[in-house]
């Protein structure tokens, strides 16, 4: 963890289903800015800690059961074992990039949270209509193939 995080209590939740050794961000893998996101952050991760599953495979069904239409509107990021969903998961993720994206995140942070949800909500919404829906879900390349959990 970053020592200059900001406490981020009341927006974990803590679960023991299925320990995780590195961050994973679980995303909608036919969503096209899900997609964008994940690729922003392969660029940006630079010591490649961060893995990904979409909520569709096989990790994120042991994790969290079967994904319902909810489930997909949202992205969730676990790290120490707390799962950080919705903008407290772009938050976590920016803080967990480092360098200029921890004072963004931290800017974010700062947006009372029914306003941070209230966003992203109504960008979850219309995010297929936005950036598209693929057919299935996103392959890595093969450089990527190592962060991606089933």
């Amino acid at each position: 963890m970053h020592t200059s995080e900001p406490s981020v209590t009341g927006d974990s939740m803590a679960t023991d289903s299925i320990s995780v050794e590195h961050p994973v961000l679980f995303f909608d893998g036919v969503c096209g800015l899900c997609n964008r996101f994940v690729d922003f952050i392969i660029r940006r991760d630079r010591q490649a800690t961060i893995r990904f599953s979409p909520l569709q495979g096989e990790t994120a069904t042991a994790r969290f059961g079967s994904t319902s239409s909810e489930t997909l509107k949202t992205v969730i990021f676990v790290v120490d074992d707390c799962e950080f969903r919705q903008s407290a998961a772009v938050v976590r993720v920016l803080w967990k990039l480092g360098g200029i994206w921890i004072p963004l995140g931290g800017l974010l942070w700062l947006v009372p949270k029914p306003f941070r949800e209230l966003g992203y909500r109504l960008v979850a919404a219309n995010r297929y209509r936005m950036f598209g829906r693929k057919d299935a879900c996103r392959l890595p390349t093969p450089d990527e193939r190592e962060r991606f959990l089933p």
